[in-house]
């Protein structure tokens, strides 16, 4: 996603190589090539603006060691301001309540309904959780028949009342549905909505008022790019929501809605949608985007998938059988089923 953005920051920093140290005038040549990069990914003006002005002052400020060259301390300073832009710290996803309410929230078209089944998956593999899927979208045809078929795929139940027009007393029956047979995490799907339209955005907040929820998500496409960020404004407004999640961070986007929203609104990135998988779906680590962005490469994302596909117990066997030379096809087939069970190798 971030690939163009990428390939432009490198070359910015290809003006400090074989500089010996850092001076103003070398400085903002960089920087004014860097400014242009994230305006050109979509980043809002006075972010850049306020990014590229930071990263100058510290650049300016610091003594180039002998072991390090001007560019590796530039990168340096741009990749902790990246990460500082994006949040700095991850942002965990509050559990608390009995039963833990979800409410989700965004625009039409931007994955609401699959994004509340890849996160009640999620909580249930991951958390031991064992959530209730609440079909609030009451405008969209076929919207409650398209979380029924996600819920059967991934074995979590849907409540829902087909008949039912009144999408606050459906999330409210959904809570005590949840308390009488026992789920922890009810996951609220709310229809998708514009900023401007006032009965609708009524709506939102009416449920929200009614159910109290213990966070409330606003899921947001980050294909939308500069736009994504005005409607999270719009809708934070009204809603005052807990946290971001943005979906099709596998598109080819240019990313400028990642960097600019959790400035402008000042709530953080929880999760990221990576894919139409229904496990693709990840916690937002502003660090590890910006290692992506300055071309490190995401290694800890990756360790962590590797984690949960490893199992100890068959390791152990192999060894076992590598020692005393038994390795065989099947054994290899295996392996590689294991690191197919990773996803896309490009990934």
């Amino acid at each position: 996603m971030f690939d163009n953005l990428s390939e432009r920051l490198e070359r910015s920093f290809k003006i400090l190589k074989g500089e010996g140290k850092i001076t103003e005038i070398n400085v903002a040549e960089t920087l004014k090539d860097v400014r242009r990069a994230l305006l050109d990914a979509d980043v809002n003006y006075k972010v850049a603006k306020t990014f590229t002005d930071t990263v100058k002052q510290k650049a300016l400020g610091q003594n180039v060691l002998t072991a390090v060259r001007p560019s590796q301390l530039m990168v340096k300073i741009v990749h902790d301001e990246l990460a500082e832009l994006m949040g700095g710290e991850t942002a965990e996803l509050n559990l608390s309540g009995h039963p833990t309410v979800i409410l989700m929230a965004g625009l039409n078209g931007a994955g609401k309904t699959t994004l509340s089944g890849k996160l009640a998956l999620m909580l249930k593999s991951k958390k031991r959780k064992n959530p209730l899927l609440a079909a609030c979208d009451i405008y969209r045809p076929a919207a409650i028949d398209q979380l029924k078929v996600l819920g059967e795929q991934i074995g979590i139940p849907v409540y829902s009342e087909p008949e039912n027009k009144d999408a606050v007393q459906i999330a409210q029956n959904a809570i005590k549905e949840a308390k009488s047979r026992g789920y922890d995490t009810v996951i609220v799907d709310t229809a998708g909505r514009l900023a401007v339209d006032e009965q609708m955005m009524q709506e939102i907040a009416a449920i929200k008022e009614a159910i109290q929820p213990t966070e409330t998500l606003f899921v947001v496409d980050a294909m939308t790019g500069q736009d994504a960020v005005n409607t999270a404004k719009e809708f934070n407004d009204r809603l005052d929501f807990d946290g971001v999640v943005l979906t099709k961070l596998d598109g080819d986007t240019r990313g400028g809605a990642a960097l600019s929203i959790r400035t402008v609104v000042n709530k953080p990135i929880k999760f990221v949608g990576t894919g139409e998988k229904m496990e693709a779906i990840d916690q937002f680590h502003p660090s590890r985007m910006a290692d992506r962005i300055l071309g490190m490469g995401d290694i800890v994302s990756l360790v962590e998938k590797a984690q949960e596909q490893y199992d100890e117990e068959e390791a152990r066997r192999l060894q076992k059988k590598i020692a005393k030379n038994q390795f065989d096809f099947n054994d290899f087939m295996a392996q590689i089923q294991q690191i197919k069970k990773m996803g896309n190798l490009k990934d």
